[in-house]
């Protein structure tokens, strides 16, 4: 009797790590068909330092040798996941842009400390407006036509601020044109609005918008394939 083939998992969430990387290479080399020159590129360099580094220390003969060639390997293994993980992160970002719900999907890839409402406030025509609670206070990002959005962001606003008005609200809107910002730059622009809510206070902020958002109706935000790249640069940026 024929044995039926397992089907290939398809969830980030439920590959291994080895699979993770496989399909993120696969995935990045869609966008970046160069990708594996430049890891080579990058592996011949750190091992060329490592090398060099390790031979100038003290010793000298085969254990001088062994240790050079080893400081080699680790140093360019080290430089060709640096650059596979740049460049995975900016494929990713490449295949986001332009879907519905982009921000969205880019700003998971925040750490710990801070929490991420999706689509609390949308237009008919798909705009919407998705909330970020951390150290900056709390970020309205906005993503859809920016003539439709600035009506949507004040409203947005308002609601806030009659729960949380002395907590700093920030709006980012993304996009390419002057006063936007680009999706690949949204998450270090989200990180840099500085550090001005407490640990302590962010706990209270989030207690506050929970009696905002429980009047709000619940649409759910349209989902499509997550690039597994975006999943393995969130699970690098969190140490996992």
């Amino acid at each position: 009797m024929a044995r039926t083939k397992k089907p290939k998992e398809t969830d980030p969430t439920k590959m291994g790590r080895r699979q993770q990387l496989v399909e993120t290479y696969r995935m990045t080399r869609e966008v970046d068909p160069r990708i594996g020159l430049w890891m080579l590129v990058a592996f011949l360099v750190g091992a060329a330092i490592g090398f060099g580094l390790f031979w100038l220390f003290p010793g000298s003969g085969t254990f001088g040798l062994i240790m050079a060639i080893i400081g080699g390997l680790l140093f360019g293994l080290l430089a060709m996941m640096i650059v596979f993980s740049r460049r995975a992160q900016r494929a990713a970002f490449n295949r986001l842009e332009g879907q519905l719900g982009a921000a969205a999907r880019a700003l998971t890839m925040l750490r710990r400390g801070w929490k991420t409402d999706e689509m609390i406030g949308f237009t008919k025509q798909q705009d919407m407006v998705h909330r970020v609670v951390g150290p900056p206070g709390i970020v309205l990002v906005a993503e859809g036509n920016p003539n439709r959005l600035k009506p949507l962001l004040a409203s947005e606003r308002r609601k806030h601020e009659r729960v949380a008005a002395e907590t700093p609200i920030h709006e980012v809107i993304v996009g390419h044109d002057e006063g936007q910002v680009r999706l690949p730059k949204l998450v270090k622009h989200v990180q840099k609005l500085g550090r001005q809510v407490k640990p302590a206070e962010i706990t209270d902020i989030l207690n506050r918008l929970k009696a905002l958002d429980a009047q709000r109706p619940k649409v759910p935000l349209p989902r499509g394939p997550v690039p597994t790249s975006m999943k393995g640069m969130r699970g690098n940026m969190r140490g996992r």
